[in-house]
């Protein structure tokens, strides 16, 4: 075990090449030759006493041997990387950052995302999932979520990064053809978009408490898809008023039952380190928590 681990400088070689998928794309990131990757990962195959690449001239993959030695050390070496992030006094967002959001809030952040973070980051890999399930942080291994609405997860650390206005949205064709809700009654009433989770439509709770379980022809999993039916005339949509309001503005959508307020969601930013936050995810999670209060935005 010990003189394993005096092979760092070839495990990280070894990490590093499996994530870049060659020795010349390694060598690159970590400004050295393809020789020396290639060396320092023989000397590590000679400790271990397996082979752990199958190479031919195009490509590089890895042993069944080589796949599951890169499954145990990946993670503790990036852990180490992570632990020496968090106690850096400062310094940029640098390093590969995995990221699962809502498809509508990653469609509205997108632009500040490329145009602002990651060109003031210039060393940081960011690698963005749209989703609106509830991603398993751990076990599929992503640096950090934000996710809108409470969630109950102890394993996870968790920032409320704002309090995000909600609205009632339809088409103007949908109202002249069915007319616009002035009580709660006509609401409950009206087809509605379906918002999905898990598979069964979330239901919406208004100011007062009333609970409606939306129903109508069609019903979606992503608040992208949400605004597209309502956009059609499918029905009415309740979404982030930051999501659609510039359909607002330009009459595509209008916002029904405006004297009737609707709780608030939090949007929060979860991550599984513990006290010692990663630089990346934390000027990630300040980023997203500045740009989300933007007049432009909200």
């Amino acid at each position: 075990m010990s003189s394993l681990l005096n092979q760092s400088a070839s495990l990280i070689a070894f990490v590093r090449a499996v994530e870049a998928g060659s020795f010349s794309a390694a060598a690159r990131n970590a400004g050295t030759t393809p020789s020396a990757i290639s060396k320092a990962i023989q000397r590590l195959e000679a400790e271990l006493g397996a082979k752990l690449f199958r190479r031919s001239t195009r490509t590089l993959s890895l042993t069944p041997d080589g796949q599951a030695f890169f499954d145990r050390v990946a993670p503790l070496l990036r852990g180490i990387e992570d632990s020496a992030d968090a106690i850096r006094p400062k310094g940029g967002a640098r390093g590969r950052l995995r990221v699962s959001m809502p498809s509508d809030l990653g469609r509205l952040l997108m632009g500040p995302i490329t145009t602002k973070f990651l060109a003031t980051h210039q060393d940081l890999e960011l690698d963005l999932a749209l989703a609106d399930r509830h991603v398993d942080v751990i076990r599929e291994g992503y640096d950090v979520v934000f996710r809108v609405g409470t969630t109950v997860e102890s394993e996870l650390r968790m920032r409320t990064l704002a309090q995000l206005d909600m609205a009632l949205v339809a088409s103007p064709a949908f109202l002249r053809q069915w007319g616009e809700p002035r009580s709660t009654q006509a609401l409950r009433e009206l087809p509605f978009v379906r918002y999905l989770l898990g598979g069964r439509p979330l239901p919406l709770t208004l100011e007062d408490g009333t609970t409606i379980v939306p129903r109508g022809r069609i019903g979606l999993d992503t608040g992208f898809g949400l605004r597209a039916a309502a956009l059609h005339g499918m029905g009415v949509a309740h979404l982030m008023k930051c999501t659609v309001q510039a359909d607002l503005d330009r009459g595509d959508l209008v916002q029904l039952m405006r004297n009737q307020h609707l709780p608030s969601l939090p949007l929060m930013a979860l991550h599984a380190f513990g006290k010692l936050t990663p630089v990346r995810v934390k000027l990630l999670s300040d980023f997203i928590e500045q740009e989300i209060q933007q007049p432009s935005i909200t």
